[in-house]
C-alpha cells in the first residue's frame, strides 16, 4: 500500500518523536539500497600467505608502539607478529620469516587493529545514503566492524547485508545486527514483561545479535525494561539504550544496569541517574519534547543538574556501573555541532564526500531530525561546551577506575559524516583525558570485547594476535602523535624541506578478513558518487 506524502510526513515526525535521536529517521526506512557485490577489483585477496614487512605495531591492548615486526596473515587470521630488529638499525634478515604469497613493505607505517564502530547506522532513505556509499566512508576510514543499533532499514534488511559481508560478497564492514524492540515483528505493541519476553525470543530465532532498547515509553516501564534485559541475557543477546527524556524518568542507567543491561548509548540517563536534589530535569514550563531545538537546548544544560564530580552521589553511581560490568559508548561526536556549529557546519570532508541529499536533510527543519538550527545561539553553544566539560569528566574518571569505554559515532545527522567523524571522536576521547593508546584501546579492543561478551562468544578480533581475524588498519604516519593523520583527508604539514605546505596521511589499506583494501581507492570511489549525484541534482534543478 503507497502511503501518499501527508501521511508520510506526518509518520515520518512522529517516529522521530517517538525514536529519539539517531533512529528516528531510521526506522521508516525500507528502500535503502543494498550494496552492490563486490567486484574483482575491489580488494585483494585473502592469500594464503599475506606476509606486512617491517612495521611498528599498535596492538588495541593499550600496550605501547612495537617495530619493526613482519606480520604473517594466512588467508583470513593472523599466523605471527615477529620482531625484526630495532628502530633506525637495519632489519635482521635472518629473524624475518619465509617469503609469502604477497608481501606488503610496511617500512615506517603504523599497522593498528581494524575500527570498531559501536554506533553506525547503514545509511537512511531520509538521507539518501545507499549503502555503497556509507560502507566505502567507514572501510576508507578504518573502520572493519560496526554494530547496527536499531537495524532502521529493517531486521531482514540488515540481517542480509550482514551475511554478505561476512562471506565478503559486498565491500562493507562486518556488522552485528541490533534490533529496537518490536521492529519487524507483527504480533502487536510491546506492552507486558510477556510480549517483551516472547519478541526477543523471535528476534533469537531471525538471528539479531542484540537489542537497542529506545523509542516508545512505554518500554522503559521498569517491569518491561527487565524482562527485555533479562530474557536478553539469557539468550546470549546484547543490549543497549538510548534513553529518550520521556521515558528516563521511569528507568534511568544505573536503574538498567541493575537490571542487566549491557551498555548505553550518548548520556541520555547517565546525569539523572546523579541526580541528587530533584527527580525531573529542570524543564522549562513552555518545554515539547517534540520541538528538537527545546529538546537539544535543555538537553546542553543537563549534567550542570547533576551531582558535582567527586560528590557522594557521583562515587557511588559510577562504583556500581563498574561493578556491573557496564560499558559507555558515548558518541560525543554526533553532538559536537551543539558546541560548535559553525566547525561542524565546514568539516573540510564535506566538499568531496558529502552527498547533496545529505546535506540538504542536515539543514534547519522542523519535521528532520537533528535538524534544530533554528536560532542556535552562543549561549546554546557556551551551555553545551560546559555540557561536555562534566561529561568528559565522568568518562575519563569511569575509564581510569576500570570501566569500559568503546567507540561510536551515530553518523548521518546534525552535520557527521559516517567514517571521517567516527576518527573525530578520537580526537574528543583524547580531549577528554585519553593517552592517545587509550583511545585506540576503546576504538578496538574495547568494542571488540563488548561485542563478544554480550553473546557469550570468544573475541575474534580487535587486537593484533596471532590466531585472531585478519582486520588491520595500515597508515604511514604515526596516528599517536596526531590523529588527523588517519582521516582520509589526510593531514595539514609544513615540509621545512621544500618550505611547502603537504598532505600526509591518511589510512593507506583496510584490511578485512586478510582481503586488502586501498583506503584511498575506497574514497575515490566515493568521490565519484558524490559527483554524480550533484550533476544529477543540478540537471533536474533546471
Amino acid at each position: 500500500m503507497k502511503v501518499n506524502s501527508v501521511l508520510q510526513r506526518f509518520l515520518s515526525l512522529f517516529l522521530m518523536t517517538a525514536m529519539g535521536c539517531a533512529v528516528l529517521a531510521q526506522t521508516q526506512q525500507r528502500g535503502v539500497t543494498p550494496a552492490p557485490d563486490r567486484r574483482a577489483d575491489e580488494g585483494e585477496g585473502p592469500f594464503d600467505r599475506l606476509v606486512i614487512r617491517g612495521a611498528t605495531i599498535i596492538d588495541g591492548t593499550g600496550a605501547p608502539a612495537q617495530g619493526p615486526v613482519d606480520i604473517v596473515i594466512e588467508n583470513n587470521r593472523i599466523r605471527e607478529i615477529r620482531s625484526v630488529g630495532y628502530p633506525k638499525v637495519p632489519i635482521r634478515e635472518a629473524a624475518r620469516p619465509q617469503k609469502g604469497t604477497k608481501e606488503i613493505d610496511a617500512s615506517g607505517m603504523y599497522v593498528l587493529p581494524g575500527f570498531v564502530d559501536c554506533h553506525a547506522h547503514i545509511g537512511g532513505v531520509a538521507q539518501g545514503t545507499p549503502a555503497e556509499y556509507v560502507y566505502k566512508l567507514w572501510m576508507g576510514n578504518g573502520v572493519t566492524t560496526i554494530r547496527d543499533p536499531g537495524s532502521g532499514n529493517g531486521v531482514d534488511w540488515t540481517l542480509k547485508e550482514r551475511e554478505r559481508s561476512a562471506g565478503n560478497k559486498i565491500v562493507a564492514p562486518r556488522i552485528f545486527v541490533y534490533a529496537s524492540p518490536g521492529s519487524g515483528w507483527d504480533k502487536g505493541p510491546i506492552n507486558s514483561p510477556d510480549s517483551a519476553r516472547e519478541y526477543v525470543r523471535w528476534a533469537k530465532q531471525k538471528g539479531v545479535d542484540g537489542f537497542k532498547i529506545i523509542g516508545n515509553a512505554q518500554l522503559f516501564d521498569p517491569a518491561i525494561f527487565a524482562a527485555l534485559t533479562d530474557e536478553a541475557k539469557k539468550l546470549s543477546l546484547g543490549t543497549t539504550t538510548h534513553m529518550p527524556q520521556t521515558g528516563v524518568v521511569q528507568t534511568n542507567v544505573i536503574q538498567a544496569a541493575r537490571m542487566g543491561l549491557g551498555s548505553m548509548e550518548h548520556w541520555y540517563g547517565l546525569p539523572e541517574s546523579l541526580f541528587a536534589d530533584r527527580v525531573v530535569q529542570d524543564f522549562p514550563l513552555d518545554y515539547n519534547y517534540n520541538d528538537e531545538s527545546h529538546r537539544f537546548g535543555q538537553a546542553g544544560r543537563l549534567w550542570k543538574q547533576a551531582a558535582p564530580p567527586g560528590s557522594k552521589k557521583w562515587n557511588d553511581v559510577m562504583d556500581e556501573l563498574i561493578k556491573l560490568g557496564f560499558t559507555i559508548d558515548p558518541t560525543m561526536t554526533i553532538y559536537e555541532a551543539s558546541r560548535d556549529l559553525a566547525r561542524a557546519m565546514r568539516a573540510e570532508w564535506h566538499d568531496k564526500y558529502t552527498l547533496p541529499s545529505l546535506w540538504k536533510f542536515y539543514q534547519p527543519s522542523r519535521e528532520a531530525h537533528g535538524s534544530y538550527w533554528f536560532y542556535w545561539t552562543t549561549q546554546d553553544e557556551i551551555e553545551w561546551k560546559n555540557n561536555y566539560r562534566l561529561w568528559m569528566a565522568f568518562l575519563n574518571e569511569f575509564k581510569n577506575r576500570g570501566g569500559r569505554v568503546t567507540t561510536g559515532s551515530d553518523s548521518g545527522f546534525i552535520y557527521k559524516l559516517y567514517g571521517f567523524d567516527y576518527l573525530r571522536e578520537f580526537e574528543l576521547l583524547q580531549e577528554a583525558g585519553f593517552h592517545p593508546l587509550e583511545v585506540i584501546r576503546s576504538a578496538t579492543f574495547n568494542g571488540a570485547e563488548l561485542l563478544s561478551q554480550q553473546q557469550n562468544k570468544p573475541m575474534e578480533f580487535g587486537v593484533l594476535r596471532p590466531g585472531k581475524l585478519a582486520d588491520l588498519v595500515i597508515v604511514p604516519e604515526n596516528p599517536l602523535a596526531n590523529f588527523k593523520v588517519l582521516y582520509g583527508t589526510g593531514a595539514i604539514k609544513l615540509n621545512d624541506q621544500t618550505n611547502q605546505v603537504e598532505r600526509v596521511g591518511g589510512i593507506k589499506y583496510t584490511i578485512k578478513d586478510g582481503i586488502i583494501y586501498d583506503a584511498k581507492k575506497l574514497l575515490s570511489d566515493v568521490e565519484k558518487i558524490v559527483e554524480t549525484a550533484k550533476k544529477q541534482a543540478q540537471t533536474a534543478s533546471k
